[in-house]
């Protein structure tokens, strides 16, 4: 069993996992079996695997794909992993010790990861700037919850519209907090996530994004005024007379209720209006 498995390499090898770093071992091979199968694995896909801790997702992985590049933080863990794929004459693995939000990634086809939750918002947009097919990753189910939610849900957030313009998010199922050790306060979730190629979001838009949803429960007026300090350097006047230019329609809706088409509105008219 993967569970018996695990907790033998940990005591062998005296590691004890920091909850706090997100060090959560999934211990279910009907999970384990899921994510690989989803992954669709060939003998030319090149995966890049983040957190890959001793190795229980990384060595099917290795089974499937042409090469797996697998990046671990933690020297000690990564030093097992080493020890493990010797052991087991895997080759085409290569180890990265570096921490993932950090590091330049070597070329890659497919992401397959069980993420570090602490880490889950900076990895995915970092990923995103790089040209991949898919990925399959596992996040916190909050936060995979808004990442496929749409306008006027509750979970839908400033993530939620990145997404929409940055890939395409599909959750394939829910993992029990019971498929890991030691075990997560909650439930987690594995999504596929499919890369926009043709869409390049300026940093004005981002600026605009992240003025509005700080304030997601307000109408679109207000949420500017109390944060347009996060578009521009202007005065309290001067931001009122820009604000009061836009399309009163958009003015007077629910930021969570925009659909993202909306947002590039209030974003492109802004900029025009700033210049």
């Amino acid at each position: 069993m993967l569970v018996k498995e695990t907790l033998k390499i940990l005591k062998e090898n005296d590691i004890r996992l920091d909850k706090r770093k997100g060090q959560n071992y999934l211990i279910d091979s009907n999970i384990l079996n899921k994510i690989v199968d989803y992954a669709d694995l060939s003998s030319e896909d090149t995966v890049l695997e983040i957190g890959a801790g001793i190795g229980t997702l990384t060595i099917p992985l290795a089974e499937h794909a042409k090469k797996v590049i697998a990046v671990e933080q933690d020297q000690k863990i990564a030093a097992v992993l080493n020890k493990r794929l010797k052991k087991l004459n895997i080759s085409n693995v290569e180890v990265m010790v570096a921490d993932a939000v950090k590091t330049d990634f070597p070329y890659f086809n497919k992401v397959v990861s069980n993420l570090p939750y602490k880490i889950s918002s900076p990895i995915t947009f970092k990923l995103l700037e790089y040209d991949f097919d898919f990925a399959v990753l596992m996040y916190q189910l909050e936060f995979a919850e808004r990442m496929v939610a749409k306008p006027g849900e509750s979970n839908y957030s400033r993530l939620s519209l990145m997404m929409s313009f940055c890939g395409d998010v599909e959750m394939l199922f829910e993992v029990s907090k019971h498929a890991f050790f030691p075990n997560p306060k909650i439930s987690s979730a594995v999504i596929k996530l499919v890369p926009n190629k043709n869409v390049e979001i300026d940093e004005f838009f981002i600026k605009v994004s992240r003025a509005l949803f700080q304030h997601k429960k307000k109408k679109v007026r207000n949420a500017l005024l109390n944060s347009f300090h996060e578009i521009a350097s202007v005065d309290k006047k001067e931001a009122k007379e820009i604000v009061s230019k836009l399309d009163e329609n958009l003015l007077s809706a629910r930021v969570v209720k925009l659909d993202p088409a909306e947002v590039m509105v209030i974003s492109g008219e802004l900029k025009h209006l700033i210049r």
